[in-house]
């Protein structure tokens, strides 16, 4: 069943839809990519060439998926950097509309906001908005360490305040959180710790650390758990899955020198990853 991914577009390059689709299709998934801005490269590049779309446009596209009669077939929501509070705006009325169609649907969530060492890097309004108003509705959420004590307002540099974090943040809604890249007081030097946290318990996964956070890790970790998470709903196995994916097609960016995400040459880690990281219970 396909998933509506709501994010934004680069022609060069692989981050937002661009680090998300591909490997969505790649795992089996029909997409339905609407895009918020359209630019030539991300802003990594400088300033962007391309147009930033206005929440009435995407609302439109949004509008023509949802007269298609196959609108109640879709399985999930995913979405990413929003521009705007207008922009989420139109995103929670999507996760509605595709909710009322298909109660089962999930929205997951990747909560942009910042990261540790650049701050923020959203407009002023974007984290109280992000923190009560889409949080509540998302099923998953796939923040990083800074935006999980964004959210939480607890500091996470022990491993006991970041399950406090968790707990917290699963208050405010989502059953299901994927922390994405976790650096605290007991990650070794050499390591970066992914964990997860559901009804069943939380869950860690550490991997090398390869010493580069390429743009659209986040994109691209938050779409392979996504398709994990649908198969049987296991956040464990999904952990597994996005771990070992990412940190193969990282390690291949590496390689090539660590520009732009190498998905194609890498994409057959998005089905069978040749090494695979083993979940440790924090239970």
């Amino acid at each position: 069943m396909p998933i509506l991914s709501i994010q934004s577009h680069v022609v060069y390059g692989h981050v937002g839809n661009d680090a998300a689709v591909f490997p969505l299709q790649r795992l089996g998934h029909e997409v339905w990519a609407v895009h918020t801005v359209q630019f030539a490269a991300h802003t990594g590049y400088g300033p962007p060439k391309g147009q930033v779309f206005d929440a009435s446009h995407i609302r439109d596209v949004i509008d023509g998926i949802a007269a298609r009669p196959d609108f109640a077939t879709c399985e999930a929501v995913l979405s990413g950097y929003m521009g705007s509070s207008a922009i989420g705006e139109v995103i929670l009325d999507a996760v509605k509309r595709v909710k009322s169609e298909n109660p089962k649907a999930l929205y997951a969530c990747d909560p942009v906001l910042g990261d540790v060492g650049k701050g923020f890097f959203v407009h002023a309004e974007m984290p109280d908005f992000m923190r009560d108003y889409v949080v509540p509705q998302a099923d998953i959420v796939t923040p990083n360490l800074f935006e999980l004590e964004a959210l939480t307002g607890i500091i996470c540099k022990t491993l006991d305040n970041t399950k406090r974090a968790l707990h917290a943040l699963h208050d405010k809604g989502p059953s299901v959180i994927l922390l994405t890249s976790a650096v605290i007081d007991e990650t070794p030097e050499s390591s970066i710790d992914m964990i997860v946290s559901d009804v069943q318990g939380m869950s860690r996964i550490r991997t090398p650390r390869l010493g580069f956070s390429p743009n659209g890790a986040g994109d691209l970790t938050a779409a392979i758990f996504l398709s994990s998470y649908l198969k049987n709903h296991s956040a464990e196995d999904a952990l597994a899955h996005a771990a070992s994916s990412v940190h193969t097609i990282l390690k291949a960016t590496w390689k090539a020198g660590g520009g732009e995400l190498e998905l194609i040459t890498a994409q057959d880690a998005l089905i069978a990853p040749p090494q695979l990281f083993a979940p440790e219970s924090l239970s």
